[in-house]
């Protein structure tokens, strides 16, 4: 398969790069800045630009059958100006699977289930900025018509996989506290061939 992997160099967007360049997938990865991507390998292509520029994604995604993101927030509205420009660009490539990574803020609360967690005291975030961010992908992935999945991990160490947690559509599994991220990447990567949760958001925690 070829892949395009936005975020690839951060935190879980690299160890998904690793993921998808040793099972033999061709990588495409959009970076602003390509040194920081330390990977070296014959199957990855490396992009330079921005994701809120939707020439550079069509740029990127040419030749791809799927698409993961991994990107995080930056203090602004970068992520939720790009999923517009990534949805366009898949359309019209015809491209229909994209996993992404979101936040726990956005799945629903289990004390008040008509409420998202960033909206309640389940959040020990005060500051919901980043959640909103996240709550708009997911709403433009629904009205998308692609198959999407968006990964919502709770509190996200660093750490090797563990190889067992749980998940659950649409919420946090029950007294989740944290996730490593080599399981968070793990588990997104497999999401691209697995439709038990497409069209879902996926609450993940040990």
């Amino acid at each position: 398969m070829n892949i395009l992997i936005l975020g690839a160099t951060g935190r879980v967007g690299q160890k998904i790069v690793e993921n998808a360049l040793s099972d033999g997938h061709h990588v495409h990865a959009l970076v602003r800045s390509p040194a920081q991507l330390e990977i070296k390998n014959e199957h990855l292509s490396i992009f330079q630009g921005n994701v809120v520029n939707e020439k550079d994604i069509r740029r990127a995604i040419d030749g791809c059958d799927m698409v993961i993101s991994a990107l995080s927030t930056d203090g602004g509205t970068a992520l939720s100006d790009s999923i517009h420009h990534i949805i366009t660009t898949m359309k019209a490539k015809g491209i229909k699977r994209i996993v992404a990574i979101g936040t726990a803020g956005i799945l629903q609360s289990r004390g008040e289930p008509d409420k998202l967690r960033y909206e309640t005291s389940e959040s020990r975030r005060s500051l919901t900025r980043a959640a909103k961010e996240h709550f708009n992908v997911y709403e433009a992935l629904q009205s998308s018509g692609l198959d999407w999945t968006i990964v919502c991990p709770t509190y996200l160490p660093d750490g090797e996989a563990m190889g067992h947690y749980r998940v659950e559509k649409d919420f946090l599994p029950e007294g989740g506290k944290k996730i490593n991220v080599d399981d968070v990447a793990n588990f997104a990567y497999a999401q691209l061939m697995d439709t038990a949760y497409n069209k879902s958001r996926v609450g993940i925690a040990y």
